[in-house]
């Protein structure tokens, strides 16, 4: 997941050659999650065909405001097709789009649902450097800074021309990540970053076995992903688990509790909030067998001790930070929890209980309760761990407000 995940995205393409890109671009955005419409104007054809766009997307290309399906006319609706879309991005830009986006010259279905549409508007142009230098030209992208529309850079390089300079259209990767960075501004961890530690540990014996815990690292993951959705930088730290994260979270694989301690201090200056929830073994063996024990002979015992306590060693470095622990306990729970928060200098705890049916290891939803510094107790009912990220990041973000 990241910012784009989820987000209903309408793509307008003008005719310029740098069309050919945005079979491309919406391979890209369907990549991340977003839903993609297209409306493009009859020109653009010429440079990339419907079918293409069509098949890439999983919707229709709409072009004009009727289209004849069988005897029937079918009027676009081109202002539900501006209502529907949360971000409308028109790559390419020619200059014959821009100057009817400026002086509202409704010629095309493009032009009306741009018209329509109450949602954020980013413009991707595309030209010969001589034509995007032209005085008319940039009047007309800074009229349209100026009411609010987000008008893309241009790159440099090669033109259709065979000129070198400034006026062609971003590449795809570049487009998305001009997007994704201004949709993130607005977002409240925009600009913080976030260290969360998730799954197990594994205390080796042997080569072959270890000390480890139920744990699937389900519940740590969903809280990075939810970060990342709220615009933070994450640093997820994981012990051994089959899951997988979004590309945009620095992901760090671990397996022993020493190499998470270790990655942990590392990170933990230049975070500002962190999130224990990693099931690190509490515990050990004081020598690892460097060959397979085998079955004949025997382990009479296993001499253990204990493992670095990593939330408390941040308690003690925590300055700035924020800094959260997770208690998975299965009696006295709410004591145990409010002597976490003060021996290991939390500002919240979140308490599972193993006593409660569908939460705890392994299975895909949660039930916790969410106590602060200050012993307030929020508790919340059984729901997918994806949900119950939200809901700690709520109180998170409130503690912080």
């Amino acid at each position: 997941m990241g910012v784009l995940s989820g987000k209903k995205i309408l793509l307008g393409i003008s005719a310029g050659i740098a069309a050919y890109k945005t079979p491309i671009l919406v391979r890209l955005l369907k990549s991340k999650g977003a839903e993609v419409k297209i409306v493009i104007t009859p020109s653009a054809k010429d440079f990339v065909t419907p079918l293409t766009l069509s098949t890439l997307s999983n919707n229709p290309v709409y072009s004009n405001f009727s289209e004849q399906l069988q005897d029937n006319p079918v009027w676009n609706d081109h202002v539900a097709l501006g209502k529907w879309a949360d971000l409308f991005l028109i790559a390419p830009a020619t200059t014959n789009t821009i100057s009817a986006m400026v002086h509202a010259k409704c010629n095309n279905l493009l032009i009306a649902t741009y018209l329509s549409c109450t949602c954020k508007v980013y413009i991707a142009p595309a030209m010969d450097l001589d034509m995007y230098a032209h005085p008319a030209n940039q009047k007309n992208l800074r009229e349209l800074n100026c009411i609010g529309k987000k008008v893309l850079p241009v790159g440099e390089g090669f033109l259709a021309s065979g000129l070198h300079g400034k006026g062609r259209m971003l590449d795809p990767e570049e487009i998305i990540r001009h997007i994704s960075e201004d949709l993130k501004a607005d977002l409240p961890l925009y600009g913080k970053k976030v260290l969360v530690t998730a799954g197990p540990t594994y205390e080796p014996i042997d080569p072959v076995r270890f000390i480890g815990n139920y744990s699937s690292g389900k519940m740590g993951f969903a809280l990075a992903e939810e970060a990342l959705q709220l615009g933070a930088n994450v640093i997820l730290i994981s012990g051994p688990t089959t899951l997988e994260a979004s590309p945009d979270i620095n992901r760090n694989n671990v397996m022993t509790a020493e190499q998470m301690y270790k990655l942990a201090l590392e990170h933990f200056s230049e975070v500002d909030i962190a999130i224990a929830s990693a099931a690190v073994a509490d515990f050990k063996p004081r020598e690892i067998d460097l060959k397979k024990i085998k079955k004949e002979e025997g382990i009479q015992s296993i001499e253990l001790e204990n493992t670095l306590d990593i939330l408390a060693q941040l308690g003690k470095l925590k300055q700035k930070q924020f800094l959260v622990g997770f208690a998975l306990e299965t009696e006295n729970e709410k004591t145990n929890a409010f002597k976490k928060i003060k021996s290991k200098n939390l500002d919240a705890i979140v308490l599972n209980s193993l006593n409660d049916p569908g939460a705890g290891f392994s299975v895909d939803s949660n039930k916790v309760t969410y106590i602060d510094k200050n012993e307030t107790i929020t508790p919340f009912e059984l729901k997918s761990k994806i949900l119950v990220a939200k809901d700690i990041f709520s109180q998170i973000l409130a503690q912080n407000a």
